[in-house]
């Protein structure tokens, strides 16, 4: 298959269980499942707009074991842009994200033009919470990257992240929101544009 130019791959990483096939699956499908099935690589599809065309957002959801570096290394080489997923009920899973932004690093060199969100999901279980948000914050500065708190579970800020990650990507201009498709409230307000009331 040769490589499409119009693909936009982002690429989703964190440990086991912190629920990134659950923010993947919400965005993509609207559906958010309890039951927790480990995940070795899935490829979603979604199409957005990209430079005013029409272009696929490709969402990788890595595994969450480091059972397979060489598939992580490739999914680094091939993204243009990373989803970096830990728990908020779980500090270890923030300290599995250090190597796998390392990596980035060492792979694409300059990573301040790539985009990258740190993302401290299920933020609807703040009873259990080990990472406060703050922690998170300092983590994302430290990495120059951007950060966002979300629960795939209750669709909190689950639109928004991706959202804000094309938002992030300075070479192309990306967005969910394809062009061509306007809202209904759009069309609304274009076609009393231009009419005037007579009272």
């Amino acid at each position: 298959m040769p490589e499409q130019s119009n693909d936009y791959r982002v690429v989703v990483f964190g440990a086991g269980g912190v629920g990134k096939s659950s923010l993947v699956l919400r965005f993509v499908k609207g559906t958010f499942r309890e039951s927790y099935i480990p995940t070795v690589e899935d490829t979603y599809r979604q199409v957005i707009s990209c430079d005013k065309s029409i272009c696929t957002l490709q969402i990788t959801d890595t595994t969450g074991s480091h059972q397979f570096p060489a598939m992580q290394r490739l999914s680094i080489s091939k993204g243009h842009a990373f989803i970096l997923v830990y728990s908020i009920t779980s500090r270890q899973s923030l300290e599995e994200l250090k190597p796998i932004y390392e990596q980035i690093c060492q792979i694409k060199g300059d990573v301040e033009s790539i985009p990258i969100m740190l993302v401290g999901n299920k933020n609807d279980e703040n009873q259990n919470r080990e990472v406060d948000s703050s922690e998170g914050e300092a983590m994302a500065k430290k990495w120059k990257c951007a950060f966002m708190e979300t629960s795939a579970k209750l669709n909190h800020n689950v639109k928004e992240l991706f959202q804000e990650l094309l938002n992030l990507e300075k070479r192309r201009t990306v967005s969910l929101q394809i062009d061509g498709k306007k809202s209904k409230q759009q069309k609304r307000k274009e076609k009393l544009k231009g009419k005037c009331v007579v009272m």
